[in-house]
């Protein structure tokens, strides 16, 4: 029994759900929302803060702030409160609002961004809010996680080497990108490795411009990006994959009935994975890894409430596709 006196310091690593038997594809979804901030960005969260504070860039007076779309927000304002900083968390009006309370109730201070910029969209509103905030006052600390190394650092050092160590033999992993710091710090991991040949691909939602695609309208938080990210770097991919967000509440329902309550990001890195499969690995006993960011418990008043899906994306996102019956075995 892991005893602690932070709330940052206890992390599941080691947690994967075999996905086969209700898909029919041999893919396991390694599980990152069983910490006390509910995300895989936990690490990143606490990786960032710790390099600032060996830095000297954080003081007793230092604020921190940060754009979000809400995990990330969630993990840092636990850790500020932990370590006693004050901090200022940058959303928009796509954040969910069960998200915004959790941050607040941590002790931390919300700050809504409600128009998107007319380049970049939300996340670009968002970052302008963020460098006004810091050029009015120098107490302000950034650790901008969209450009922070020590973001994707995290995953090179913890969740690739927990991914290996279970699964040795590995030949396909798949993550999402958001800020692309669990993308890089996995693909990077994988690419150095001696001998290494597993397939990276990245995953992504449609109307995201990371992997340069042109941008589009997007309701989900979570991954996905207005702004390409400056860590991202594609020559550590093999392949990407944009999902609809449609079909990413598709799977999230149809996880759901299986007793798995995931959230937003992990129904469009399951969809991801098993398209790219059904497409790259048809019939194949492949080893494949998907690495699933956070749960649902914050999206039961979005993703599964049925009233918001069928106002915003119709009928048809309540109910599996053909498409979908074909890549998705066992729904029914």
């Amino acid at each position: 029994m892991p005893i602690i006196t932070r709330p940052q310091e206890f992390n599941t690593d080691d947690l994967f759900v075999d996905l086969r038997p209700s898909y029919g594809y041999p893919l396991y979804l390694k599980c990152e929302g069983f910490n006390f901030a509910g995300s895989v960005k936990l690490k990143a969260a606490a990786s960032m803060v710790e390099a600032a504070e060996q830095a000297g860039l954080l003081g007793p007076d230092s604020v921190l702030v940060e754009s979000s779309s809400g995990n990330l927000g969630m993990a840092l304002s636990m850790i500020a409160a932990a370590k006693g900083y004050r901090f200022v968390c940058v959303v928009d009006s796509r954040t969910n609002l069960s998200t915004r309370q959790v941050i607040e109730s941590l002790g931390s201070e919300v700050h809504v961004v409600a128009e998107p910029a007319a380049t970049g969209g939300f996340l670009a509103a968002r970052l302008n809010h963020v460098r006004e905030l810091c050029a009015a006052d120098s107490r302000y600390v950034w650790l901008n996680q969209h450009a922070n190394p020590d973001n994707w650092k995290a995953h090179y050092r913890t969740t690739a080497p927990a991914i290996e160590k279970q699964f040795p033999g590995l030949d396909v992993l798949f993550v999402g990108a958001g800020t692309t710091g669990t993308l890089m710090g996995c693909a990077r991991y994988f690419k150095e490795r001696p001998g290494s040949a597993v397939t990276v691909v990245g995953v992504d939602s449609a109307g995201s411009v990371t992997f340069g695609a042109p941008p589009g309208t997007r309701l989900i938080p979570g991954l996905g990006a207005g702004v390409r990210p400056a860590l991202f770097d594609e020559s550590y991919l093999d392949d990407t994959v944009l999902v609809s967000e449609a079909d990413t509440i598709r799977t999230c329902h149809a996880l759901a009935r299986g007793g798995f309550l995931f959230g937003g990001s992990t129904g469009t890195v399951v969809h991801g994975a098993l398209s790219w499969l059904a497409a790259h690995r048809p019939g194949e006993d492949v080893t494949a890894v998907a690495v699933s960011p956070d749960l649902g418990d914050r999206y039961v008043d979005t993703i599964y409430r049925a009233a918001w899906v069928r106002d915003l994306y119709g009928l048809d996102a309540l109910e599996p596709s053909p498409a979908a019956d074909t890549v998705i075995s066992g729904v029914h």
